[in-house]
Order: structure tokens, then sequence, then C-alpha cells
């Protein structure tokens, strides 16, 4: 079971090796091996309690390294509770940490640093020896005493000349949420994703300055300089409070009415642009997806659509959902470092002719008001917090069955797309085709449309019918793709990767794996999250699914809350698997 650190004590934890603190540093290379050596600084950053927090820096004084193993033993009965930039295991008192995709190459001379939270019983010496790659470094110094107080906030590098980089995740690691990370790597097996980067989601405005249990805007940047180092790191923010959010359903409903746009602008947007705008974090690259699921609600949720509701008419009137992100893109965009990525919903949403085009005009409608130009949107994000496939690989729009188009399938549904790398690919060159920059970039939300496991097929399904055809052979297994809240069978989706197809900045967990979308009955809340239907596993379903079952996992809570049962099931039918 995870453990809740208070706010102050895992910023504490997380400071860099420049704060006062029980250090270590072993230099070694063993009689034999001259063509390795190692120096290693260990630091406890700060202690409370029965917890403390430690960064590590190794350098590598031998030959160049391809990927490293740190290896050391604790005297004390320390136990290590949550690691970031390395994967850091531990049996009995071994402790064992292994270099990441990103950090693994070491040349002679190079650095790189991971950090850890962990418990002691009140003795927390420093160890005395360590293994870089089996090559004992001697010569521990002796630890002073750690600090009992938060470190100071370390020095930040200047922005990139010239301000916006064209993609931000290029030659740069993202953040790794400690609050997520460490709720992954309590789950059984979970420490083989925990270490992945995830978006810190601000979805309410108790959450800028933060909770007695919930990280702020602060701690995450501070955090973030912590994890940083030397090299570019891009910290990923979700700006998700707008009046009357979520107009079409219920279980992502927000803390603000429908006319509440000027406490949107000053007590939401003003307070995380004042923060962004500190000149500390002038390092950081910093992505933020503005406002999903909002703009295309004023295009298929309105009257004269099948699909309308009241709710979404009044916000179309009111033009507050223009104006709330209009405001976000213009004072967020004007900060050298914030890459603004304006939500563009996903294939099965907007895929058809009806929506696509009047969506791609709403973006520009949005991205002009309130003060804002092209100029402030960086690109768009593209199945936040969805299901739909990346590629599916078994049939293409373009197919025919005994004459019949894929088009006219019932799961195609007459779509112009099959998954969300091609959709992306065209909405990009809509919104270019409108005026925003040739260079606009596309992010997609990978986190759980991965549908492995042995549902997944392996090949087209049978061509007795285009129907069988493409249900035979597609990735997604969801009962409707309509359907959006909790699916069970879902699987993690593609890592987070830079630049992996033309027109992709990359592929994001904007979601984290193991946050509810919503709860599966009503539970009254603080936070203004009302229930949805399409959360309940029972749900016979509405003209949005084509009166499917919902296809929800049960007992799940609220929208945003661990959901571990959810998590389980997308580590088992992870695609790429495990």
């Amino acid at each position: 079971m995870s453990r809740i650190i208070p706010r102050t004590a895992l910023l504490a934890a997380l400071g860099l090796v420049t704060a006062a603190g029980a250090t270590a540093t072993v230099l070694g290379t063993p009689a034999g091996a001259a063509s390795a050596g190692c120096k290693i600084e260990y630091q406890v950053t700060n202690q409370w309690n029965t917890g403390f927090g430690a960064n590590v820096v190794v350098t590598n004084t031998g030959d160049p390294l391809a990927a490293w193993t740190l290896e050391w033993t604790y005297a004390n009965g320390q136990q290590v509770t949550q690691g970031w930039n390395a994967a850091v295991t531990q049996s009995g008192a071994a402790v064992t940490a292994k270099s990441l995709s990103y950090n693994g190459s070491l040349g002679t001379g190079g650095s790189t640093s991971f950090g850890f939270n962990g418990s002691h019983n009140g003795t927390n010496a420093v160890p005395a020896t360590f293994k870089l790659n089996g090559v004992t470094c001697n010569g521990a110094t002796e630890p002073t005493q750690p600090p009992t107080t938060p470190p100071t906030t370390p020095p930040t590098t200047p922005p990139p000349s010239g301000g916006k980089v064209d993609n931000p995740y290029a030659g740069a690691r993202v953040y790794v949420n400690p609050e997520w990370s460490a709720k992954a790597a309590a789950e059984p097996g979970g420490t083989r994703v925990s270490n992945q980067p995830t978006a810190v989601w601000l979805d309410r405005m108790a959450l800028v300055t933060g909770t007695s249990d919930r990280m702020g805007l602060r701690d995450h940047l501070d955090a973030a300089l912590a994890q940083k180092g030397s090299g570019e790191l891009v910290v990923q923010l979700v700006v998700y409070d707008l009046p009357g959010r979520d107009c079409s359903a219920l279980a992502s409903n927000g803390e603000l009415g429908p006319t509440e746009i000027d406490t949107y602008k000053t007590r939401f947007i003003d307070p995380i642009a004042a923060i962004l705008s500190d000149p500390k974090y002038a390092g950081l690259r910093i992505v933020t997806a503005v406002e999903i699921d909002s703009l295309p609600n004023l295009v298929t949720n309105v009257s004269g659509r099948p699909t309308a509701t009241p709710a979404c008419d009044v916000m179309k009137a009111n033009g507050n959902y223009v104006k709330g992100v209009g405001y976000a893109l213009n004072k967020l965009g004007s900060i050298a470092n914030v890459y603004n990525y304006v939500d563009a919903g996903h294939h099965g949403w907007l895929g058809w002719d009806d929506n696509f085009t009047a969506s791609a005009e709403m973006f520009k409608q949005a991205a002009t008001a309130e003060g804002a130009t092209l100029s402030n949107v960086h690109g768009f994000i593209v199945n936040t917090a969805n299901f739909s496939a990346l590629k599916e690989d078994n049939f293409r729009i373009e197919d025919s069955v005994n004459g019949t188009s894929v088009r006219q399938s019932k799961w195609v549904d007459w779509n112009r797309y099959t998954d969300e790398l091609s959709y992306a690919q065209a909405m990009r060159a809509k919104v270019v085709s409108l005026g925003f920059d040739a260079g606009v970039g596309m992010l997609i939300d990978t986190s759980r449309n991965g549908w492995g496991g042995t549902a997944r097929p392996s090949g087209p399904g049978a061509t007795t019918s285009v129907d069988s055809y493409v249900n035979g052979g597609r990735y997604d297994r969801r009962i409707h793709l309509g359907n959006w809240c909790n699916q069970a069978g879902a699987g993690l989706g593609e890592r987070p990767q830079a630049a992996p197809a033309a027109g992709i900045d990359a592929y994001v967990w904007m979601k984290p794996p193991g946050e509810s979308d919503g709860a599966s009955k009503e539970i009254p809340n603080s936070e203004g999250k009302g229930f949805d239907r399409m959360c309940d596993p029972g749900y016979t379903g509405n003209v949005r699914n084509g009166n499917s079952m919902s296809g929800a996992l049960p007992d799940a809570p609220l929208a945003g809350q661990w959901f571990s049962a959810q998590f389980r099931e997308l580590m088992k039918n992870a695609h790429p698997a495990l």
C-alpha cells in the first residue's frame, strides 16, 4: 500500500545535491580493470520522521557505457519506497538502480543522476560501498547531519536562444510525476512503468496551490527542477477547469458554473500564468494541454444535432468556452517556455465530414479570442483520456469487401478515419490550411490505447462481410466507438516518445494510467464531479453510443482518483507488452 507523503516533505526529498545534507563521494578503479571506473555522489537531501529523500549522481570515469547498473547495500534497515530517473528495486538490504532508455549512455567522464524516497528507523547511514556494472568504488566519506527543512530552490538554466523550439520533446526528458509514480509502483508489477512520464492535471482551483494531500503547481515545478539536471526537461500540464465544463457528460463536470468566466480567468488561469512566469522555471519546457473535451462540444452536441444537450446550447450561446480557451492561450502562450497544445478530440468523435472541418474552424475562433493569436498555439493533442487505437493495421479506410466500403461497416459508420494517427495527421493539415503555423505539431495520448492481450487480433477478419472483416481485425475492442469511460479490456499503449511519425511531436501519456474516468455509481463529492451513466457497467447506452452497453469497468471511483483494478488490467493488456 502506498504512503501519502506530505507535500512539504515530498518537495524537500526532491532537492538537488547542492543542498546541504548527508553525503558520500565514492571513487574507484579496481586492480586489473584500468579501463573501468566510477564516481558516485550519494546525498540524503532531506530527512523527516521515518522518511528521507536522496539524490545520486553517477559519473563514469572508465570506458563509455551503453547502460549502467548501480548496486549498494543498506546497513540500517532502510527501504526504498519510490524512485525516479532510474529503475530502483530492493531485495532485503540490497538495492539495485538500473538506467532507463534515456540515461543509460555514459561516455568517459559523463554523469547522470537519479533520486528516490525511502524509509528509515532512526539510523540512516550512507552506504559504504557502491558497484557500477560490477566495478567496486571504494572510499566513502563520513556523512554529515542531513537537513530537516526543505532545501533551497536550485538554479535554473536560461531558455534556448531564439525562444521556443520546434518540438519541445526533441532531445528532452519528460517529468515523472512522483505522486502518480508512487501509486503505480505500489501495484504488483507497477515498477515496470512507474518511471514513465505522465501529465499533471490541474482540474480545479485548489490544485494550483495544492492541498493537504496533493502537490501544487509550484511543488511539481520544483520537483521537475530536481529531475532536470543539466539536460532539457518537459513538464506536461492539463489545464482543465472551464465554466460549465464538459457540457455533454457528467463524470467530469467541474466546479465553475456556466457564467463564471471571470472566476476562471482571475482565480485559475491568472495564478497558473503567474507561477509559470517565475524566472526560476525558465529552464523548463512546459507543455499545456488546454481544456480537453470543450470546443468540439460546441460543434457536435448543440441544437440541430441528434446528440444535443441543453448545457452545450448554453455554453455556445454565452461564448464562455471560446472566451476561456482564448484567454488561456493568450496568457500562457505569451510565456517564453510554455507550449500550448489545444485539445482536438479524437477520430471517433470528429472524424466525420460534418464534424471535422467545423471543429477545426472552432479551434481557430477560440485561438483568436480574448487577445490570443494563432501563434499562441504550438500544436494540438488528440485522443486525450480516450481509447482509440493508434493505428489499425488489419483494415484501411480504402478497403472494400465484396464491393462494400469499410466506411459502411457498423464500426466505422462512414467515418473518414480508422485510427488516431491518420486522424491526427489529417487534422494537422486541416488547421494549417486555415492559417495555423505550418510547423504546428500533434500529440497523441497513447496511455490506454494499446489493446493488447489475448483479445488482440493477429490479422484481418473474415471477408464474408464488411462487418466481419472490420470486427475480426480491429485492435480497438470496445463495444462501440463512442464508449469512453473506464473501458474493460483496454491496455497501455505506445510508451511516451518524441517525434515518432510525420507531423507528430510525441506520443504522450497525458491521462495518467490508473486514474478513473468517472464513478460507476453516484458518489457525493466536493469537486463538482457528477455521475454519468456511461461509467455504469450496467447501462444499456444512448444515441451517442448506438444504444450499446457502456463497456465500463465496475466499482470505479470518482474521476481522477486511483483505480487499482483498471491499472492492473492496463498493464496486463499492454501493447507493446511489458
